[in-house]
């Protein structure tokens, strides 16, 4: 349970604040993503943001597809991380993480 403790308390807490914060924005996430990108200091950390993003959403890739999953069973993460960014790589932890929990525990029944 370890594995998915900090995992699935970051995403519950960055998920109710997105959820938060977009219920009382005042422009739409394409609008808000512009003016983002009208200046160049703000620019480039939505630059810096999406290129870590990337990185992560290869890593969910190549991990999945070590874990013998099809590389279609990341696309849900890699939608959800070209959105919120930090969403998609989190709920993508905290799936693995139960998943490893539910394969220990029935390695363990069987033995």
């Amino acid at each position: 349970m370890k594995s998915v403790a900090l995992p699935l308390i970051a995403l519950l807490a960055f998920a109710g604040y997105t959820v938060a914060v977009m219920l009382q924005a005042e422009q739409s996430l394409i609008e808000f993503g512009i003016s983002l990108m009208s200046r160049p200091d703000t620019a480039q950390v939505v630059i810096d943001l999406y290129l870590l993003a990337t990185l992560a959403g290869v890593w969910m890739y190549s991990d999945a597809r070590k874990r013998g999953q099809s590389a279609l069973s990341v696309t849900p993460y890699l939608l959800l991380t070209a959105i919120f960014v930090s969403i998609g790589p989190l709920l993508y932890l905290v799936v693995r993480g139960l998943q490893d929990r539910k394969r220990s525990v029935g390695a363990a029944q069987e033995v």
